[in-house]
């Protein structure tokens, strides 16, 4: 239980101010539309809380997402964003909870931060293919379904593979892919704000996320940075050359 527990005490100053900037600003937003959407609201503020953690490589920050998810399902739904709904509850859910199995099977030695794990060749073919082939099947899959905004879904359903993936691998890329899937989004949910003024909560939820992301792969480049010097030991996604890996 050692990496779930008191994972606040760990922050840094710049993770604290990061975490109560994000909240901040959902809160502040909120309380600025009045007739805010507080299933929405509070979607937000799991989702900034999740990201800060998972930036830290804290499993807890997985167990977040995995709530994170559930709510952003329901939200996707009531706006028609099939895509979004779809990849948030059968993708994204699955994979952030076999990502937090993976995570607590791999601490960096005994401590609650994540080993990160080093990307081979084999293991960007994998996810190269894959991520074409996601893509393709949510396309045709959104189209008959009626979704709203089909391309810009699809961008996102991409993304969203790829950043749960690389999450799932250990890889301090996981950042940047989620990163551009903030971007998607920030352009998916404007449009529903068109329609929809409530819908600002959202969009300056993943205004947040992008920062606390950009911030995740600046962190997890120096979580790799540090564990190699410190001797860790890893080994490729797809073999087993020692035992530290425990997926």
């Amino acid at each position: 239980m050692k990496n779930i527990k008191n994972p606040f005490a760990d922050l840094t100053l710049f993770e604290r101010g990061l975490w109560g900037i994000s909240v901040a600003v959902i809160i502040l937003s909120a309380a600025i539309m009045g007739g805010a959407d507080l299933f929405s609201v509070t979607a937000s503020l799991i989702g900034v809380t999740a990201l800060i953690f998972v930036a830290k490589g804290y499993v807890i920050g997985q167990i977040l997402t995995v709530v994170f998810a559930l709510f952003y399902g329901v939200i996707s739904y009531g706006q028609q964003y099939y895509g979004e709904m779809i990849t948030y509850l059968g993708m994204s859910s699955p994979m952030a909870i076999a990502a937090a199995i993976a995570w607590l099977k791999n601490p960096f030695r005994d401590t609650k931060e994540v080993a990160v794990r080093p990307m081979t060749r084999m293991t960007v073919v994998w996810l190269f293919v894959s991520t074409v082939l996601v893509t393709a099947a949510f396309y045709f899959i959104l189209g008959a379904m009626g979704n709203a905004s089909l391309a810009v879904s699809t961008i996102s359903v991409t993304t969203s593979f790829l950043a749960s993936a690389l999450t799932y691998l250990r890889s301090p890329y996981y950042a940047l892919a989620y990163a551009a899937n903030d971007v998607v989004l920030i352009v998916l949910w404007i449009i529903a704000m068109t329609k929809d003024i409530s819908c600002l909560s959202m969009v300056l939820c993943f205004v947040m996320f992008l920062c606390n992301d950009l911030y995740g792969f600046f962190n997890w480049r120096r979580m790799e940075k540090t564990q190699k010097m410190s001797g860790a030991e890893y080994k490729s996604p797809l073999t087993n050359r020692d035992s530290y890996d425990k997926i």
